[in-house]
């Protein structure tokens, strides 16, 4: 099967839940400071890697301005990856470019952190 859909098990709906009001994570302006773990890092969509202190510069200048009102995120799914670890995918329309959009997430002491995230174009 070329084009496989993800399924978030019935049981981890309550955890995709949860995570939707995250993501997208470096998007939406949310308290990024606190969501990404100190390890955190990122393979943009342009196969670049970029590490914590970066992602969080570049949120910052995009904070100054306002919230993108022309980019959808959809197709969320959230898989289970080892113990308080998951993998959440959705889509991320922008003006120009579709990317596939991948977040391994973290719960800890009832908080949840981002540890990596990585964007792939559509084509």
């Amino acid at each position: 099967m070329m084009d496989a859909t993800p399924a978030t098990p019935h049981g981890l709906t309550h955890v995709l839940a949860e995570l939707r009001l995250l993501e997208p994570l470096f998007h939406t302006g949310h308290d990024a400071e606190c969501i990404a773990a100190p390890t955190f890092w990122e393979v943009g969509a342009s196969g670049r890697r970029y590490g914590r202190e970066y992602v969080l510069g570049v949120l910052r200048e995009r904070a100054a301005g306002p919230e993108p009102e022309d980019w959808r995120a959809e197709d969320f799914h959230v898989a289970p990856a080892g113990a308080d670890h998951y993998l959440l995918t959705y889509t991320l329309h922008q003006p120009g470019r579709v990317t596939r959009r991948l977040t391994v997430w973290r719960r800890s002491d009832g908080q949840w952190q981002a540890i990596y995230h990585q964007g792939t174009i559509v084509t």
